[in-house]
């Protein structure tokens, strides 16, 4: 029987100034970030923090179906997810996230329908960094049935 321990997940962050910085976590290669367009000053063509919270829900939830579709034997054939968050003044009167959309087109097999929208409902669930937020993350299915070659 396995036992779990506390995970870690360090990173570093370095500005030099500007709107940029580099981040960094140990064997993996670096991401530039910047503060996006849509803020003062902000730099178009980089990764933004806001970004990269967006594709944290979206690929955690992706990853997550993968996981619980395997192992529960769901026939999930092809995933693809799309996420918005969505950014305005909260009732706090402060400037931040209010929820993150996220669309998932799932394909199975004929009568796979219902094995992947529960894998579906598990993963949403289970997803740690949805969890790990304070706003609502919602989901929305599209199942589709590929046709089996014969």
């Amino acid at each position: 029987m396995a036992v779990f321990k506390e995970m870690q997940f360090p990173v570093s962050v370095r500005w030099r100034g500007g709107r940029l910085a580099t981040t960094k976590s140990t064997g993996k290669e670096p991401i530039e970030v910047a503060t996006p367009p849509e803020f003062r000053d902000g730099l178009a063509g980089y990764w933004s923090p806001e970004d990269l919270l967006v594709a944290s829900v979206a690929s955690c939830f992706t990853l997550t179906l993968a996981a619980v579709a395997e192992k529960g034997e769901a026939p999930l054939l092809d995933a693809t997810v799309t996420a918005t968050g969505h950014l305005s003044h909260r009732d706090d009167g402060r400037f931040g996230f209010l929820a993150v959309e996220v669309d998932a087109a799932l394909e199975t097999i004929p009568g796979g329908e219902e094995m992947v929208r529960r894998a579906a409902r598990i993963a949403e669930e289970r997803c740690l960094v949805s969890q790990a937020l304070d706003i609502p993350v919602h989901v929305g299915l599209k199942v589709s049935v590929v046709a089996s070659a014969a």
